[in-house]
């Protein structure tokens, strides 16, 4: 059996595209793998948020998780910094990884890019931390979209070198793991390629959105004036209509507005009413379980003391073995 690790930053909510582009593999893979999935909270900190904001956010983003269809009887859903061992082993890869292969890393050079007054030293360690987060659990796979590609390619790299400085094969070198046909991009509603509540908040449809929110939202999104004759390319943002009407409605309500496009006789104001109604159906059954798990927090608390449990055990048989092969030993 495999071993898969995977984290998501507690920047707020899980949205539609969370959903679509890894929790609903997620499911899948918790009962195939071994797998252990994390909120990432050391992550966060580069951008300071508030103490107030983090705990709500991390709570909100388990509640989410687990609503969507984890199930911490079959994978380990755990919090990063309940695992205090993750920090030393990025200390200790840290001593062989070099500053000037850091400042080339693509994200590393576009974050200082978007915030030049916060170039903190946390965003430059972010791949070393990123590996531990991996390399604690001697991981097999990792689920990663393009844009972390780069990072766990350096994390192959850590660990090979770990592994060549001192003459162990102890770390495995992961692969990505590939979703294949699985995998959907949910466009935003503002036009955008790709759901992203970094680039517009209100482009997202959260999977903790009440009906009447989701339903406004979805008649806001942008559109066009529509075709003017057969076989008229689709812009961009309605493009985005179709994609979304594709991951939640049936096959002959998106044929039908299909044939209505090429016909040119197509009413955007009907169709956003039926993706609106699509939508609502389709996250109803998660979001009646987030409401549900909001007013347990004992069961949530449970869940996370014993996914980090069962994570500090993983990472403290790790830490030992990285200890004895550096040579960190009793005198």
């Amino acid at each position: 059996m495999d071993t898969v690790v995977s984290g998501i930053r507690p920047t707020g909510f899980l949205h539609l595209g969370n959903y679509f582009g890894a929790l609903r593999n997620f499911i899948k893979m918790q009962n195939e793998n071994n797998c252990y999935f994390f909120i990432a909270d050391y992550h966060s900190l580069t951008t300071h948020p508030t103490p107030g904001d983090l705990r709500t956010n991390v709570k909100n983003v388990l509640i989410d998780y687990v609503a969507a269809g984890l199930d911490p009887e079959k994978a380990t859903i755990y919090v990063q910094s309940d695992v205090p061992q993750v920090c030393e082993l990025s200390l200790l890869l840290s001593m062989n990884v070099y500053v000037g292969e850091l400042q080339r890393v693509a994200s590393f050079k576009e974050k200082v890019r978007r915030q030049p007054n916060n170039v903190n030293a946390g965003l430059l360690n972010y791949p070393v931390l990123m590996a531990a987060d991996i390399l604690l659990h001697r991981a097999d796979k990792v689920p990663v979209g393009k844009d972390q590609e780069q990072h766990l390619e350096m994390t192959r790299d850590f660990a090979q070198r770990f592994n060549h400085i001192y003459q162990n094969e102890y770390f495995k070198l992961p692969v990505a793991y590939n979703f294949g046909n699985d995998l959907i991009k949910i466009p935003g509603l503002d036009g955008s390629t790709k759901m992203s509540k970094s680039d517009n908040e209100g482009s997202c449809v959260y999977l903790s959105d009440a009906p009447e929110v989701v339903r406004k939202k979805i008649m806001k999104a942008v559109s066009d004036s529509g075709p003017t004759e057969p076989g008229q390319p689709k812009s961009q943002a309605v493009e985005n209509l179709f994609s979304l009407m594709k991951a939640v409605s049936a096959p002959d309500t998106l044929q039908y507005f299909e044939d209505q496009y090429q016909a040119c006789q197509i009413r955007y104001g009907d169709m956003k009413k039926q993706l609106a109604a699509d939508m609502i159906a389709f996250i109803q059954p998660i979001y009646e379980r987030i409401l549900e798990l909001r007013s347990k927090d004992d069961y949530i608390s449970k869940i996370a003391r014993e996914g980090a449990e069962k994570a500090r055990e993983s990472a403290a048989k790790t830490i030992k073995d990285v200890r004895e092969i550096i040579g960190f030993k009793a005198l």
